[in-house]
Order: structure tokens, then C-alpha cells, then sequence
């Protein structure tokens, strides 16, 4: 892995669930993301369930809009198991969640689905090499809402909510009671 600074343009949506043939037992990585309160930190521990294999990653992010066009710059430090536990004192509040990779129609999907108290939460992201490439998809009918640039579902702000805070927002942002 190398340890730098990336661009993401990217679009999220809300989602029932994953798409078949995918399930809660297909091949995914589980993400643990504890986020240093009052920072863009974030302390993450990536697993892969099939081969145990741990990744130990410092994170800084950075929400951004350029001509309207949301993007996000995450600047990364790979660490060591040692190194990572002396930053252990700095963990804030973890997300977990496992991640799903499907192709459709030649697009890659990532595919979240939240444990713990956001539980009943899935999203899934697109992302793109370009800002045109971004402003251009159209969303697949099965997506529910665009979340996108919405604060309320970056990471650092889901820390602390819950499944009733997420079907309250929902119903704000489409303008009638939904489901998470």
C-alpha cells in the first residue's frame, strides 16, 4: 500500500440492501473507523475475514466542493501494528461496517452495510475518475436517495446517531417517512 494523498469523486446513495448474487457472506472487507474527535482524523483498521489479513491506517479527510462538484481529498499513513496501537489513545468514536464490491454493467459498486447501532443502514458508493465522469452517471433505479455532500452521512457524523436518527433524516430529505 502506498502511503499518500488521493482525490475521491464519488456519489453516495441510500440502498435497501446488497445486490444478488451478493450477501451478508460474500467475500468483504470490515472496516473499524474511530474518529478523533474535533480533527478530519480517523484511526482505521481494515480485515479481510478470508485471509485475517489487518491493514492499520491514519487517515485525514477532507470535504471539498469545486464548481459545485463535491469531492473529497483523504490523505494516508499506513502503519504497523505497533505503531498504530501508540495511536490507540486518540480513538474517538468507531463505526463499523463491512464492505461489498460488485461490478454492474461495468461500473464498480462499493456496497456499506453498517453494524452496532447504525445497523439497517446501507449505502453504496460510485466512484469516478474525473469530475464530468461524476456529474454525468445516472443512478441505478434501485438506489433510494442520493446522499451525496449530505454532512449527516459522512462517518464523522454518523458516530453518534442511531436508527431512528437516520429514519428522521431520511423523511427531511425526501419529504415523507422512509425506512433506513
Amino acid at each position: 500500500m502506498n502511503n499518500g494523498e488521493r482525490i475521491e469523486w464519488r456519489r453516495k446513495f441510500l440502498v435497501e440492501g446488497l445486490p444478488e448474487p451478493l450477501t451478508r457472506a460474500s467475500s468483504h472487507l470490515q472496516y473499524h473507523d474511530n474518529y478523533i474527535h474535533d480533527t478530519r482524523l480517523r484511526l482505521r483498521t481494515d480485515r479481510d475475514p478470508d485471509t485475517k489479513e489487518l491493514l492499520y491506517v491514519l487517515q485525514r479527510i477532507e470535504d471539498d466542493a469545486e464548481d459545485g462538484v463535491p469531492f473529497r481529498r483523504i490523505s494516508e499513513l499506513y502503519m504497523t501494528e505497533g505503531e498504530y496501537a501508540r495511536f490507540q489513545i486518540f480513538e474517538g468514536d468507531e463505526i463499523r461496517k463491512n464492505r461489498y464490491f460488485h461490478e454492474i454493467e461495468g461500473v464498480e459498486y462499493s456496497y456499506d452495510v453498517y453494524i452496532g447501532a447504525l445497523w439497517g443502514l446501507n449505502t453504496v458508493q460510485v466512484f469516478f475518475d474525473s469530475a464530468e465522469a461524476m456529474k454525468t452517471y445516472t443512478p441505478r433505479p434501485e438506489f433510494l436517495l442520493e446522499v451525496t455532500g449530505v454532512e449527516f452521512f459522512n462517518g464523522s457524523s454518523l458516530f453518534n446517531k442511531n436508527i431512528s436518527d437516520l429514519q428522521e433524516k431520511i423523511a427531511e430529505l425526501s419529504g415523507s417517512a422512509v425506512s433506513a
